[in-house]
């Protein structure tokens, strides 16, 4: 119906973690992970994913943020051969395959910081860092001073204003397309980004590609300014994903709902602020704890995931979200997010099969349906502990309930979203009973209902 990521269902893969890579590349020699992450291939699918967003891939100096090689594949990970095969597996499995662009900072092993450290004001590359002088000093003891990332001297700042600077970066990701075949960027730190220098990004996307994607980690602020139709196709849903967890935790669907309400539109037919956008949906990412970790009850998990793959937006799985993993920041150090995973021996292993099934379950689903991704959205029913919506779009339409009472079953009744549609569960096929213009929801506790609407007279 339309570009395939307004359908897609992403899968984050973070490489230097889950393949074990040292923190520090030091190595001169390549080592070839990527037989690792290739693995991890037919799993994706099965869950049902049809994209994945991997990295940071460029070739850096610690966790993958710190670019040394924009051309490179990092050498903990394998060479850039490597990476063209895992992405012709992942084509040939019908999965996207969606890249860090880290273009706000550069590591100081850069080629353009390391001329200017042997030539100082003779570089001619001087003008591509903000706030270059030579007249101070940093905690490296270079002799001049600059501008960096939230005050990380390991950072340096990007002067996007410079147009070779511009000019190369086009080309990386020219370079990305044409070497690997790419199917879009994620920029990191967008939100820190120029706004002309995305808006020339999302000229040039066609030329890459008919369908070039452009995705943008933006935290705070409105998302509009970056997500519309002269700069990114989409953003971070930050100010959902806190909701999620939160909302769970304290027992408070209404949180949920009105980030819903204020984003997409609420059941008086107010508009949202972002609706046209669609923002990139997910519970947890490689800079924030897991979702385990952040609920009180572990349990909640599955209405989680269930909101994450039916609200409006882009839903994002995490790599070892289906298994429930656990894991929180320590200080600085985010490592405990990033772990070292075997894909086969945690099948064999799974802690949480029934969480794992569920998701492919959520992405059958998902894929089924075009109104989870482009339904309008309808808020049914909403209280402290249950909360049901509709996508409904045309002939096909999904109801959803979740019930966030770990302690209880609930009953509630549901307002048909359409009257031209009957309603059955989407897993058993079991047909929903109505009264009075009302489907009776049967909720288990903690638990999660997903009903598909079929056009009446057909059978059930």
């Amino acid at each position: 119906m339309g570009k395939w990521y307004e359908e897609a269902v992403f899968y984050h893969m973070y490489p230097l973690g889950m393949t074990g890579a040292p923190f520090e590349n030091r190595q001169e020699q390549v080592t070839h992970r990527f037989a690792e992450l290739m693995d991890w291939l037919p799993h994706v699918a099965d869950l049902g994913c049809t994209a994945i967003y991997i990295g940071p891939l460029f070739e850096s100096s610690t966790h993958g943020y710190d670019t040394r090689d924009y051309k490179l594949v990092d050498r903990r990970l394998g060479d850039n051969e490597d990476f063209k095969a895992f992405v012709k597996k992942a084509h040939d499995l019908g999965i996207r395959i969606v890249v860090d662009g880290v273009f706000n900072h550069t590591g100081r092993e850069f080629f353009a910081f390391r001329d200017i450290q042997q030539n100082r004001e003779g570089s001619p590359y001087c003008g591509w860092y903000k706030g270059l002088w030579f007249g101070g000093n940093n905690c490296y003891n270079d002799g001049f001073s600059y501008e960096a990332w939230r005050g990380c001297n390991e950072l340096v700042k990007l002067n996007l204003w410079e147009s070779a600077v511009q000019e190369y970066l086009f080309g990386v990701i020219d370079f990305w397309v044409q070497e690997f075949d790419i199917d879009g960027i994620r920029l990191d730190c967008a939100d820190q980004l120029e706004f002309f220098f995305m808006e020339e990004l999302r000229r040039r996307a066609p030329g890459w590609k008919e369908d070039f994607w452009l995705m943008g980690e933006v935290i705070h602020g409105d998302y509009s300014r970056w997500c519309n139709d002269k700069m990114l196709h989409s953003v971070t849903n930050y100010e959902l994903w806190k909701g999620l967890y939160s909302g769970h935790n304290t027992h408070n669907y209404f949180e949920i709902a009105h980030t819903i309400r204020r984003q997409f539109g609420d059941p008086w037919g107010n508009r949202g602020i972002y609706e046209g956008c669609r923002l990139y949906t997910f519970s947890e990412n490689h800079d924030v704890n897991r979702l385990a970790s952040e609920l009180t009850v572990f349990a909640h998990t599955l209405p989680v995931y269930t909101l994450v793959y039916f609200l409006p937006g882009i839903p994002s799985l995490y790599y070892g979200s289906e298994f429930g993993l656990e894991g929180k920041k320590n200080g600085p150090d985010d490592s405990p997010m990033r772990p070292r995973i075997e894909i086969s021996r945690m099948l064999e292993e799974n802690p949480h099969p029934e969480l794992t099934d569920w998701i492919r379950q959520l992405g059958k689903i998902h894929r089924e349906h075009p109104a989870a991704a482009y339904g309008t959205y309808k808020e049914l029913v909403l209280t402290n502990c249950q909360y049901a919506f509709a996508r409904t779009l045309e002939e096909d339409g999904l109801v959803v309930a979740v019930n966030c009472d770990e302690n209880s079953g609930a009953a509630i009744e549901v307002p048909v979203p359409s009257q031209n549609l009957c309603y059955r569960d989407a897993l058993t096929g079991e047909e929903c009973s109505q009264e009075n213009g009302k489907l009776l929801v049967e909720l288990p506790a903690a638990g999660c209902r997903i009903l598909e609407g079929i056009a009446k007279g057909e059978a059930l």
